[in-house]
Parts: C-alpha cells; sequence; structure tokens
C-alpha cells in the first residue's frame, strides 16, 4: 500500500489544500493529513477544532486519515510506514522552503520521497493567513473554503 502524509498547519484548511489532497489520492492509496501543533506558529484554530473542519470538508473521500503529530516529521512518517511526503507548491516563492525541507528530510531518511504537487491555477495566491485576514476583516471567503470553515470563522471573528 502507498502512503501518502501530507503535513501542514491547516488553519483552516482551504480548497487549495483539498485540492492538493485530492490530487494526492490519485497517486496514493491512503493519504494521511497530518496536522501540525508548529511551535513557530500561533493558530487561530486549536488542533481539535482544525481535525474537526478538515473531516468535514473531507467527508466524502475515502482512503483520508486525519490525525495530528507533534514529533519530527520524518519520524511520524516512518512509524506511519509512510512512502512519501506531500507538499504544495504555489509559487516560486514556496519552492526554496519546500526545497530545503525535502532535502532535510531526505538526509534524515533517504527511503521517504517528497512529492510536490501543484494546485489548480485558481488557488495558486490562497493561503490560510489570506483567508484568516480577509475573514477577519469582514470580507467574504465563502469561494475559499468549505462551508463549514466558512461558519467556524465567522463565529472565530464574531460575525455570525
Amino acid at each position: 500500500m502507498r502512503i501518502g502524509i501530507y503535513p501542514g498547519t491547516f488553519d483552516p484548511i482551504t480548497n487549495g489544500h483539498i485540492d492538493i489532497i485530492l490530487r494526492s489520492t490519485m497517486i496514493f492509496d491512503q493519504v494521511v493529513v497530518a496536522v501540525t501543533t508548529n511551535q513557530n506558529k500561533s493558530p487561530l484554530f486549536t488542533v481539535e477544532e482544525r481535525i474537526e473542519m478538515i473531516r468535514a470538508s473531507l467527508k466524502s473521500l475515502d482512503h483520508i486519515e486525519i490525525e495530528s503529530f507533534d514529533e519530527l516529521l520524518v519520524n511520524y512518517a516512518l512509524r506511519k510506514k509512510a512512502s512519501a511526503l506531500i507538499r504544495g507548491l504555489r509559487a516560486t516563492s514556496d519552492f526554496e522552503y519546500e526545497f530545503q525541507m525535502a532535502l532535510m528530510n531526505s538526509k534524515l531518511c533517504k527511503d521517504l520521497i517528497t512529492v510536490f504537487l501543484m494546485p489548480n491555477e485558481k488557488y495558486t495566491y490562497l493561503n490560510s493567513t489570506i483567508v484568516k485576514e480577509v475573514a477577519r476583516l469582514g470580507g467574504s471567503v465563502e469561494c475559499f473554503v468549505s462551508h463549514f470553515v466558512n461558519e467556524k470563522l465567522k463565529v472565530k471573528f464574531n460575525l455570525t
């Protein structure tokens, strides 16, 4: 079984993330959406809230596992018996950081590959930070996230 790990903060999950997950299911028998507690970021949503939003956004997909992790990504991937890490590349600005991470992960575990996927062009500018900022300021984000996530953002920013 080919298992791919798609790690991220997913604060919140966007349609761009979902697009990468959909593309991943065409390559892997199972895709693990792995929510990190990334100490370098201050997430708006708790890990539990992020997992809930991901589950609601992906409820129609098979062969998807959603869980959190708080360890070295390579160790997590080995424990899950994954053959690859999945990373999305929106623009050239993403490439340098993602390339460095892929090289480091390869150094730590030579058998674990990184697969870079580009989202549909309509999502190349989209990221969670932009979505949160637009929502916080009262703008509509319903075309960028699932209905469930949109409602969670409204509640979080007291826009209901």
